[in-house]
């Protein structure tokens, strides 16, 4: 147990230490500033070209969103048209049969919106053509495009009055070849060192213990798996995704890809202060965020080590804590870390199942994703926070009777209506969607069977795992309590829908806050301005955070997860 814990801590430690030197290196990238990586400029300029694209236009934040918006289109249009054939494509060794239009269609969406929720079985779902030139080519498109996205809001504050806001294809060029690929490179050579397969061939067929055979899915598992964790993705290879043996063999590379998935969002927040030379601004958020990070792995850990009090009652040790649905080799604490991690972020990965995490660790993981701003996903974390600044900024102003301002730029009525909007759309997707699928279950139980009924865990934790889908698309998450049967009409329609409001409005939001804020006269600071960079603002913007983002949610937690907690 000693030792679990130590490996949490040295996690941690090392996501902290390495945190700070690659956000001062993401913000010389962003910035066009000499650094190591200027040997990628070629290659960078050679997309450019065949592209027809000029890096040195300026774009308003209308054309930037415009920009942002026709890529994605083009890419969702691509995957729909390969996933419904794919079983006409090369690369198919195993014979695996094309994608239904409703499945193709939440695929798409999903993996376009750095989702990753999956309606179907890595080994069986998709081909190995798929795998590589949808789901890796999303997982590099999505992961950029939230990063270019920060990277415009960055530009923009960072000049006093502004019509631009940068050129969104540099940004997102930029964070592909300078910083994605790289430690994608690095975590597959760690990978495929310990175990992880890198080939084409179909599946091999090995003896089991009982004298028996069985056949195990192999494939580019090791070009798939690095992307998936430091761009936020999350969407598994295998159909158990990292608590699968090949994909995250060994504890070593357990260590690694969790501290893939993390370490690119903890950056960006520093990488915010570097770019702004405001460092004591990007300390006070970074250190919000990682409060609350460290809230979420100490209660989990304590919940999942401890075991289950219904076994304790029957008798039975647990001295490796509450093993239901965890992996041997990873144990408890590690699981209950890598739940916290995932789950601050928009990765849906999981190396053990949610569904048997204890009531409590359910409910940690979902305040996690319902509040969606500790780190979040690469670019997008930080850019649900800056909603929240905005907001806690115009409340503290209206508190002290001064004019609201953020960084020399006065927030005024159209930037906190959309504010607003983007804050409150977030519970309203997820309560809505849980409202409609339980009123369905209740009062339509005939459409429901007819969907294959659904629930396996009717109750308290039936209602969690429909809260919980509905969580993780609004998060752009992708994980589950896989008691759900969601590969349906219903789930693959409705999920859909969530998933695409809940990527694009609060983007083209945030985007449209920082374009008109840089649009105002700058006003520099005099005595009478409201610092945002010290602790009292801090507090208050988690105040604010909490308010707005958790209280919404408790209500229904108290049906699901912790009426569930005090029914064991």
């Amino acid at each position: 147990m000693n030792t679990e814990i130590l490996g949490i801590a040295i996690q941690i430690i090392l996501l902290v230490v390495l945190s700070y030197p690659l956000g001062k290196y993401i913000a010389k990238v962003y910035k066009g500033e000499k650094c190591w990586s200027d040997f990628m400029t070629p290659i960078e300029n050679f997309i450019y070209k065949i592209c027809g694209i000029d890096p040195k236009e300026e774009m308003g934040w209308k054309k930037f969103l415009k920009t942002l918006l026709i890529l994605n289109a083009f890419w969702f249009l691509w995957g729909m048209v390969l996933l419904v054939i794919q079983h006409l494509l090369p690369l198919n060794p195993d014979g695996n049969g094309p994608q239904t239009p409703d499945q193709a269609f939440n695929t798409c969406i999903s993996f376009m919106v750095n989702c990753n929720l999956q309606h179907y079985s890595g080994e069986s779902g998709l081909t190995y053509f798929t795998q590589l030139f949808v789901i890796m080519l999303f997982q590099f498109i999505t992961a950029a495009t939230g990063m270019a996205a920060m990277a415009g809001i960055m530009k923009s504050i960072s000049l006093k009055t502004t019509r631009t806001i940068g050129n969104f294809w540099y940004f997102l060029v930029r964070s592909c070849t300078r910083i994605l690929l790289p430690l994608s490179l690095i975590v597959g050579f760690i990978l495929i060192v310990q175990g992880t397969p890198m080939g084409f061939d179909g599946k091999m067929t090995i003896p089991t213990l009982e004298g028996g055979e069985q056949t195990v899915s192999q494939g580019p598992t090791a070009a798939i798996v690095p992307i998936k964790q430091l761009g936020t993705n999350g969407g598994g290879y295998f159909g158990v995704n990292s608590s699968h043996p090949l994909e995250n063999p060994t504890y070593l590379t357990n260590m690694v890809e969790c501290w893939s998935i993390l370490i690119i969002p903890m950056a960006m927040v520093l990488a915010f202060g570097f770019y702004l030379k405001r460092k004591k601004l990007a300390y006070s958020i970074y250190g919000v965020m990682l409060f609350a990070f460290l809230v979420g792995v100490g209660i989990n850990t304590y919940q999942e080590m401890n075991g289950n009090p219904r076994i304790d009652d029957m008798g039975i040790a647990q001295e490796n804590g509450a093993m239901e649905g965890k992996e041997i080799r990873i144990g408890s604490g590690g699981t209950a870390l890598w739940s916290i991690v995932t789950t601050v972020t928009s990765n849906g990965s999981v190396n053990g199942m949610h569904d048997s995490t204890m009531p409590l660790s359910g409910m940690m993981e979902m305040l996690n994703m319902q509040i969606n701003t500790w780190f979040g996903g690469v670019g997008v974390g930080w850019m649900n926070y800056y909603t929240f600044i905005i907001i806690a900024v115009f409340i503290s102003g209206l508190m002290v009777g001064r004019t609201p301002e953020f960084l020399g730029k006065k927030v005024e009525a159209r930037e906190m209506k959309i504010a607003t909007i983007v804050a409150l759309l977030h519970p309203f997707g997820i309560l809505v969607g849980t409202a409609l699928s339980s009123y369905l279950y209740a009062h339509n139980p005939e459409f429901v069977e007819s969907e294959g009924g659904w629930l396996n865990n009717p109750g308290f934790h039936g209602l969690s795992e429909m809260l919980y889908e509905y969580t993780s698309c609004a998060a752009n998450n992708g994980s589950g309590f896989e008691g759900l049967g969601d590969n349906t009409w219903f789930w693959n329609y409705t999920c859909g829908l969530v998933l695409i409001l809940s990527r694009f409005i609060p983007i083209v939001g945030q985007v449209a806050i920082a374009g008109l804020l840089a649009e105002k006269k700058f006003i520099p600071e005099s005595a009478g301005t409201l610092k945002t960079d010290t602790v009292t603002f801090g507090v208050m913007t988690f105040a604010v955070i909490f308010i707005i983002a958790a209280l919404s949610f408790f209500p229904v937690h108290a049906l699901s997860t912790i009426a569930e907690h005090f029914s064991l």
